[in-house]
């Protein structure tokens, strides 16, 4: 089992399942590769192996055992893919992730990102008048615009708009300029903040995906920034989901067709160059059972045509969630046990998880597995909220851990006084006799 990385302490780890599973990993581990043999169909499609499954579509792109034990995954045309359990923070299955590839408009994550980053922050404002460079000019005919003019103020939210659902090149270089000082100083910051989020297969050459030897990423990398996005800036993902937006009298409609195809789809973006092919990252939000959403993420790059990125897309992100099950192993700020304390104010505390805790596994395989806590003993005080006491496991039937996250106090408990803290000692000394 693969994870993504949350920026927290290694959450999920399953040994077992990482042995028999070779899933692209995103952050920030190195991204792993199959060394199967390779078969191909069709023909253009390239590290295809075919296990023989009855009546069940054989995967292309990635092998069959690519999967958590369940289900293969369907075959796909793209050059190379992935899909990502966003809720759970894993990596469900993938083809040729760390494979080089354009990332062509792709690249404006990032550049939304480090935007969306000043926003929250309050380094710049949505309702900020900016006053555009003549580097605007240089958006060619051709190339995705918004259609904003030299030296012509225009809004912050109108920029950030016409970047996101039309694409726009020129609104990037208004917006790479005002973050970033300059749009060279913006692509150092979009480096930097590549490498942080642990993305080693990227580098940016440019705020807006035009072809350049030294501009590529791959889509294990694109899983990872598209994942960390959705994570980090909730209050501006909406955007993504934005049909259509119209500047200087120009609509123009959000170029991700499966906004209008699944009403559970609700972001993120299309690329398209000649080098690049036609490439579609696309997120949906379904109810999980038991209350709460659960989102997939899905990362197509090197499509022939249009149809096929929207078509396996689609494909993808509905294998993800009929064929894994998305369970809550334990709930944010709810005690799963209460141990002993020694030399606090308190004689015991309440443990469990700061936020909630998902694993998903192939349908079926959560309901033969059971939560397991392990308490660090003895624990004495005094305790912070947030300190770690122990681990907190779910274990399948056969007794491996499916994933373990790490279990920490839920109150503070104070250091107790002299009298307190004697006298917990000598109880340490005769527990300790005893065992």
């Amino acid at each position: 089992m693969r994870f993504l990385s949350s920026g927290q302490p290694s959450s999920f780890v399953s040994s077992s399942i990482v042995r028999n599973v070779t899933l692209a990993a995103l952050l920030p581990a190195t991204l792993l590769a199959s060394a199967s043999a390779i078969a191909r169909t069709p023909a253009h499609t390239a590290g295809v192996k075919v296990q023989a499954q009855p009546q069940a579509e054989v995967a292309v792109g990635t092998p069959a055992d690519n999967v958590l034990g369940g289900l293969p995954p369907p075959g796909v045309n793209a050059r190379s893919w992935v899909l990502v359990d966003a809720t759970a923070n894993q990596v469900l299955a993938s083809g040729n992730a760390d494979e080089r590839v354009e990332p062509a408009s792709l690249t404006k994550l990032m550049t939304a990102y480090l935007v969306f980053e000043a926003l929250q922050s309050k380094k710049i404002t949505m309702d900020q008048i900016v006053t555009p460079s003549e580097a605007v000019r240089r958006v060619k005919n051709d190339e995705s615009r918004m259609f904003i003019e030299a030296n012509k103020p225009v809004s912050v939210h109108d920029l950030v708009y016409g970047m996101i659902i039309q694409s726009g090149n020129d609104a990037a270089i208004a917006l790479a300029e005002l973050v970033g000082g300059s749009e060279a100083n913006f692509v150092n910051m979009m480096n930097a903040e590549a490498q942080k989020l642990g993305m080693t297969h990227t580098h940016f050459a440019d705020v807006n995906g035009m072809p350049d030897p030294n501009h590529y990423t791959s889509a294990g990398d694109l899983a990872t920034l598209s994942a960390r996005l959705i994570r980090d800036y909730p209050e501006y993902y909406d955007i993504f989901s934005v049909k259509e937006f119209k500047y200087n009298n120009i609509k123009q409609p959000n170029r991700n067709r499966l906004l209008w195809i699944d009403p559970t789809v609700d972001g993120l973006k299309t690329g398209h160059t000649q080098a690049a092919g036609y490439c579609l990252i696309a997120s949906a939000k379904r109810p999980l059972a038991g209350g709460g959403n659960r989102r997939l993420v899905s990362v197509m790059m090197g499509e022939e045509k249009e149809h096929d990125r929207v078509q396996d897309s689609l494909k993808m992100l509905n294998y993800g969630y009929s064929a894994y099950d998305t369970t809550r192993i334990y709930q944010a700020n709810q005690a799963v046990a209460t141990p002993r304390v020694y030399k606090g104010t308190l004689d015991a505390v309440k443990v469990g998880v700061q936020k909630d805790q998902y694993v998903t596994l192939p349908k079926g395989a959560a309901d033969k597995a059971k939560p397991q806590v392990e308490l660090s003993s003895p624990l004495i005080a005094p305790l912070a909220v947030g300190q770690k006491v122990g681990t907190a496991k779910f274990v399948g039937a056969d007794g491996k851990v499916l994933a373990q996250v790490p279990l920490v106090a839920l109150e503070a408990v104070p250091q107790a006084g002299v009298v307190g803290r004697v006298w917990d000692s000598l109880m340490l000394m005769v527990n300790k006799k005893k065992s």
